[in-house]
């Protein structure tokens, strides 16, 4: 879930979903973002729990593709950074590397 979070984008797409669902469209304008970017965005963050989709069908019989937030609540302490932070090595002068041995999902 961290690793989900530790981007300005989707933090800025969850501060939007809060207290509303948004047609894609909207929110990459709201975002200020291209589309396929914000889905790479949404999928990363479906992924990890924080947002659904839903489909409907618009009165003219358009596909419109809404997202909200789903509920949760993230409690941080050292042990749960410490934790988040086993799959990644931070190597001299600032360099990161992510272990991917690692199962995807297990810091979700």
């Amino acid at each position: 879930m961290l690793e989900a979070l530790a981007n300005p984008h989707r933090l800025q797409i969850i501060a939007l979903l809060c207290d509303r669902r948004i047609h894609v469209s909207q929110l990459a304008r709201e975002v200020r973002i291209s589309r396929p970017l914000l889905y790479l965005h949404l999928k990363r963050l479906e992924q990890a729990g924080l947002v659904t989709s839903k489909l409907e069908l618009s009165a003219d019989g358009k596909a419109m593709n809404y997202y909200e937030v789903t509920p949760f609540v993230l409690c941080l302490s050292p042990e749960s950074i410490a934790e988040a932070m086993k799959p990644i090595n931070v190597k001299e002068f600032g360099e990161v590397t992510i272990d991917v041995d690692e199962e995807e999902g297990e810091n979700e």
